[in-house]
C-alpha cells in the first residue's frame, strides 16, 4: 500500500474501506487540531468528514509519498499536501496535512468542527 492506495480510495470516493490503509495505530497530525488524531477509526471518520467538508478535491501532484491537492470550501480556494509515512507492512502508519492560504483554513476548521460536532 502507499499514498497510491490512499490517493486511489479517496478519488474513487471508498471512505468506508479507507481504514484498511492505514496501521491499526497510524496518526493523523491535523492543520487545524493541536493534538493528532491517532487510530485507523479516528482517522477514517476525519477523512469521511474532510470529503463532506471540501468540495471540487482534486489531487494535482504525488512527489515521493506527498500528494499535493486543491479544493474549495465555502468559494475560497484551499491548497494542501498529504504527507504520508509507510510501515513495513506496508500500511500507511502517519500522515501530516498541511493547508493554506489561512481564510481558506479558518474556514476549513469552522465547517470541520460543525461536522465533527454533529457525530460525524
Amino acid at each position: 500500500m502507499s499514498s497510491r492506495s490512499f490517493r486511489g480510495a479517496v478519488e474513487a470516493g471508498r471512505f468506508d474501506t479507507i481504514e484498511q490503509i492505514f496501521a491499526e495505530d497510524a496518526v493523523l497530525h491535523s492543520p487545524i487540531a493541536h493534538r493528532p488524531y491517532r487510530g485507523r477509526e479516528v482517522i477514517a471518520t476525519v477523512v469521511g468528514t474532510v470529503a463532506k467538508v471540501l468540495d471540487d478535491f482534486r489531487f494535482e501532484r504525488e512527489l515521493d509519498g506527498a500528494l499535493m491537492f486543491r479544493a474549495t470550501v465555502d468559494g475560497l480556494d484551499i491548497q494542501g499536501c498529504d504527507f504520508l509515512h509507510t510501515g513495513d507492512d506496508g500500511l500507511v502508519d502517519e500522515i501530516t496535512v498541511m493547508m493554506r492560504p489561512l481564510k481558506a483554513v479558518a474556514a476549513f476548521a469552522a465547517r470541520m468542527r460543525a461536522e465533527l460536532s454533529d457525530g460525524a
